[in-house]
């Protein structure tokens, strides 16, 4: 095995939540009215079929990246689709994409086109006549300078383009038109920008407005037409009217911006409008969409979305579920018909925009940061951008995790989030941006009482300043931590570190200023024109802190500017080791200590927004005096933002970057990727919380790993032998009554799993046995004990046996059967903790007789048991545990007398159902003797008697083998065998002692099945037996 082992056996599940992150990309089917679809800025490509209802994301397994800036579908063929990749709205969280996708089957599969390079798209044209004619905008790298960026065209579909237009490698193309009535007109806006750690600049000499009368051949540069008065320009958008020759608008970020608009193609410009409302966030909101058939009616989505009808001369703001808007596609045949895009989700209309679809159906979420309570099962926190702060269950009593198991914690956007390890209800997060309390927004929520208090350091609001003006610098996602040692005591990192001990009622400085406070890296976001000062652009700052588990005020420090500091004697003195390979202006972006050993800790560091995309990694063992760099295997440009230490087996590593999860099983020396189903996103955070990983995606909310137990366990030298590693405590989980595992058979979408459990699902086929596909719910983890084991060569025979805990059989797996399919290498099983289920009922085709399904076995009891592996023969063995849930006060007294009663229950089904298969039997071999033997009129007669003698004792055992089909409801009645059934589901519905009147009940049954199977017996014995002896004789 060595330390490369395959993972595929563990299976990332989403928990949710279903509620939207950033959308920047929309487009609708042009003949379809309820297909649409939309690209999320970190969540690939999705796609509904029912108008918004819900939604299917259609390119996990064929995108490399996850943010999608752009989607255009054909006119002439609707059933291609172009996806360029990497979101143009570039505030400071944006990731890169890869080039062009193209999908030619309406989006079930992919391929990649190039264009790898220009890492930000903001929009694909193609042309109404011709599929193959497709023209890309192209923005190029937002954090540097680089040559593809502008207008590129393809004629053939997207195997090979060229570039049309390009200004400079600093500057690149933020919109394009296409003139609908004259798809060989063209209008671009090139825009000079660039993103650093520390600032955004929008605007330059290198933005302009631009237009082709030749497809692309050729173009002129119009920006001097609309006598702006300056050379700076930044951010422009342009929309071409469909509905009146040579209209056009164009808004624009200058000193004398605004919305203009042309009569004549653009040779002359009228400022229509310089208001605040086309003016706000230029770099982030500067979009403008022409109505296709009324020339004056006009869109802009800046925070809000707004309608003219007078071309742009006044604006109406528009309803919309969420705000800051940014991509809008309106039915060019039915302008009532509209998909937009916000940073929410996406969402539908029908209606003009008067009523839009739900975007709390999408599991597209953007989070920082991730936490986890100690309660079982846990519950997961995190912060999302451009929402709140949200609680979301592990696991849901219900079936699945829906939107209603879910709750803010606050209305916290940004940043850490940390919850008290005594008290669940207290939760603690950054909120810059989203809540008042100045640039360093604290809040603390209590969960009892719904309140939200601002608890932050220093609550003065510094909006609209630079860095160097505040008298502390917080990071958008400063660090907030509850020490490990006491609960009651708070950390927060700023410039300096801060501590409470008294749940933010009060702060003390513990630390100098640990940056390198450089003064030119500490101005106003938004230069030269548009001042934009979120916070988000706050530079010299701590960006890492983490306390010791294993020693009280022995703290890492790790800063946004590249340095790394450690104080052991809880803040006093602050010593500085930063690795002296670190490139500089590295932001370090997680620091995790050691749980095996004080002087132990690993660090991450990120310089994509200086366009490096490498990763660094590195481990310490001595405090900081040297370091050793852990990157040796991982992509060249995947750079990683976080990494874990397991919390039981030493040198086992987790990292996650901007598109995976990985692990090492060597302290680092090598990493593989972990797990299989995790879609590419951006991971910004992970935990290790009992076996389990929970992580935070930047675009596809929550996702858990279940259960790596077997990693924890594997030895550190090759395996020479097979190995069953130790299943891990198990839990005895009753589901909420009426909610059932079984698949329903109906076609399409299915929406409850039982009474008042409301989720839309339905089943998948395509890797054999139905399972459900969620959408709109989270997954719960599988039930049962969970099995691993290593099979080191090819094997004749497998076996697994499972016993309680005095050594009884409990039940028995066979590898012979086709069911159960071992491989060398890793394997895994689940054992549903039920004993044997009862016999099943025989089918008889030939009589139309319908089988029955057994009834299944009851569920194990908490306890100690054991399993056993064999393999060819060799017993591998382990114990383990089931543990009663932890929701449940239920003593162990009752469970057995539950248990008891419950395989009573069975063994009377199965002793009915092996009757009933007796009386199916020899109603068979007289059938066969009346439709084959020549009978005289009295033994004729006699058949036809017994025949109906059977008939009338097994349709009292069960209803009528004649109307078998007809349902619980149906005639005839229901019988014996069907409340057996209702008493087995009566027993189980809830853990406890069972009722003294469900004892009374099974009683009363089988005093009535006793009557019955003597009448049988008497029948075979008096009648039938003397009847086939005279026959045969």
């Amino acid at each position: 095995m060595g330390n490369k082992i395959s993972t595929q056996e563990l299976k990332w599940r989403s928990i949710g939540p279903f509620r939207g992150g950033r959308v920047v990309a929309v487009a609708g089917h042009p003949v379809e009215k309820n297909i649409f679809y939309f690209g999320a800025c970190a969540g690939g490509v999705w796609k509904t079929i029912d108008g918004g209802n819900y939604w299917e994301n259609i390119s996990d397994g064929f995108f490399k990246t996850s943010s999608v800036g752009a989607l255009a579908i054909s006119n002439s063929n609707p059933d291609i689709i172009y996806a360029g990749m990497g979101e143009a709205c570039i505030r400071s969280d944006v990731s890169y994409g890869d080039g062009v996708y193209k999908s030619m089957d309406g989006g079930n599969t992919w391929v990649h086109l190039g264009l790898e390079d220009t890492k930000h798209i903001s929009r694909i044209r193609i042309h109404p006549n011709n599929p193959d004619l497709v023209y890309v905008a192209a923005l190029g790298h937002a954090f540097g300078s680089n040559n593809d960026r502008g207008v590129f065209c393809s004629k053939n579909g997207g195997k090979t383009w060229d570039r049309i237009l390009f200004k400079s490698d600093k500057a690149g193309a933020i919109d394009l038109s296409m003139d609908s009535n004259d798809p060989d007109i063209l209008y671009a806006a090139i825009w000079e920008t660039l993103r650093t750690p520390w600032s955004l600049i929008s605007g330059g000499e290198d933005s302009g407005l631009y237009k082709s009368i030749d497809g692309g051949a050729s173009w002129s540069n119009i920006t001097d037409n609309i006598n702006l008065g300056t050379k700076i320009i930044g951010r422009i958008g342009v929309t071409v009217s469909p509905a009146k020759k040579d209209r056009v608008w164009a808004i624009i970020e200058s000193e004398n911006g605004g919305l203009f608009r042309s009569e004549d193609g653009g040779d002359n410009w009228d400022c229509v409008n310089d208001s605040s409302i086309v003016k706000q966030r230029p770099f982030y909101h500067h979009h403008i969409f022409a109505d296709p058939q009324n020339p004056d009616i006009v869109w802009t989505l800046p925070i809000q979305a707004w309608k003219s009808e007078d071309g742009g001369e006044t604006f109406k703001m528009q309803g919309m579920p969420h705000s800051d808007n940014h991509d809008l596609w309106i039915d060019p045949e039915d302008t009532n018909r509209m998909i937009e895009g916000n940073d929410g989700g996406a969402c539908v209309s029908y209606n003009g925009g008067i009523s839009w679809s739900s975007i709390h159906n999408q599991p597209t979420s953007q989070f920082y940061h991730v936490a986890v309570d100690n309660q079982n099962p846990y519950r997961i926190y995190g912060t999302q951008q451009d929402n709140t702060a949200i609680s979301v269950p592990s696991y849901s009593m219900k079936g699945a995790i829906l939107w209603e198991d879910c709750y803010s914690v606050g209305p916290s956007e940004s940043g850490y989030i940390a919850v008290d390890p005594n008290d669940s209800n207290i939760i603690y997060s950054g909120a810059i941006g989203s809540a008042p309390g100045g640039s360093n927004t604290l809040l603390k929520y209590d969960h009892r009482s719904g309140e939200t208090r601002i608890i932050a350091v220093w609550p003065e609001i510094s909006y609209g300043h630079g860095a160097n003006k505040m008298k502390y610098r917080f990071q958008w996602t400063y660090p907030i931590i509850i020490s490990p040692h006491n609960p009651k005591v708070l950390y927060v990192a700023g410039n300096r570190v801060f501590r409470s001990i008294d749940e933010g009622m009060s702060w003390e400085v513990i630390s100098p200023d640990l940056t390198k406070n450089d003064p030119t890296k500490g101005g106003p976001g938004g230069e030269p024109i548009s001042r934009d000062v979120s916070g988000a652009e706050v530079y010299c700052t701590i960006f890492a802190f983490a306390e010791s588990t294993l020693k009280e005020g022995l703290f890492w420090v790790g800063t946004d500017d590249g340095l790394v500091y450690v104080s052991d004697d809880s803040g006093k003195t602050w010593n500085d080791i930063t690795p002296p390979d670190l490139p500089e202006w590295t932001t370090i972006s997680m620091i995790e200590p050691s749980e095996f050993n004080p002087g132990t800790a690993y660090l991450t560091g990120i310089r994509y927004k200086l366009d490096d995309y490498a990763p660094y990694l590195y481990k310490t063992e001595n405090y900081g005096k040297s370091w050793k760099k852990l990157d040796s295997n991982i992509f060249s440009e995947e750079f990683v933002r976080v990494i874990r230490e397991d919390e039981k087996r030493q040198g086992l590593l987790y990292i996650g970057t901007e598109f995976n999860v990985f692990f090492s099983l060597d302290d680092g020396d090598s990493w593989q990727i972990l797990g299989e189903g995790l879609p590419v996103s951006p991971i910004h955070d992970l935990v290790v919380k009992d076996g389990d990983i929970i992580v935070a995606t930047h675009g596809r909310s929550f996702w858990v790993l279940d259960n790596i137990t077997f990693l924890q366990q594997l030895p550190t030298k090759l395996i020479e032998d097979n190995l069953l590693f130790r299943p891990r405590p198990a839990k005895r989980i009753i589901p909420m009554l009426g909610v059932t595992s079984e698949v329903r058979i109906a076609e399409g979408i299915n929406y409850q799993l039982a009474l008042g459990v409301h989720v839309a699902y339905k089943n998948n086929y395509k890797d054999g046995p139905s399972n459900r596909v969620y959408l709109d719910a989270g997954y719960n983890h599988l039930s049962g004990v969970e099995l691993f084991f290593y099979i080191q060569k090819e094997f004749s025979k497998l076996k697994l046996s499972f016993f309680d805990h005095k050594g009884r059989l409990i039940k028995e797996f066979d590898s012979s059967h086709n069911e159960f399919k071992f491989n060398e290498g890793i394997n895994r099983f689940i054992w549903d903790m039920r004993y044997e289920d009862s016999l099943s009922l025989a089918t008889i085709d030939s009589m139309n007789l319908l089988g029955g399904s057994p009834s299944k076995g009851p569920i194990a009891i908490p306890g100690e048991y054991q399993v056993i592996l064999n393999i060819d023969g060799k017993d591998y063995s382990e114990k383990f545990e089931i543990q009663p849930a932890n929701n449940i006060d239920v003593p162990i007294s009752d469970m057995k007398e539950q248990f008891q009663l419950l395989i009573s229950i069975r063994d009377t089904i199965s002793n009915t159902y092996k009757h009933i298969n007796k009386i199916r039997k020899i109603r068979l071999e007289l059938v066969n003797i009346l439709d084959q033997l020549d009978l005289d009129k009295q033994n004729q007669g006699n058949c036809i008697n017994a025949l109906e003698k059977l008939d009338k004792i097994e349709g009292e055992l069960l209803p009528s083998w004649k109307n078998q089909g007809l349902g619980q409801m149906g005639e005839p009645l229901s019988r014996l065998v069907d409340a057996l059934f209702n008493l087995d589901s009566t027993v189980s519905s809830a853990e406890g002692r069972p009722t003294a009147q469900s004892y009374n009940v099974l009683e009363h049954l089988k005093l009535k099945i006793d009557s019955e199977i003597s009448r049988f017996e008497s029948l075979i014995i008096d009648e039938i037996d003397p009847l086939k002896e005279r026959i045969s004789n």
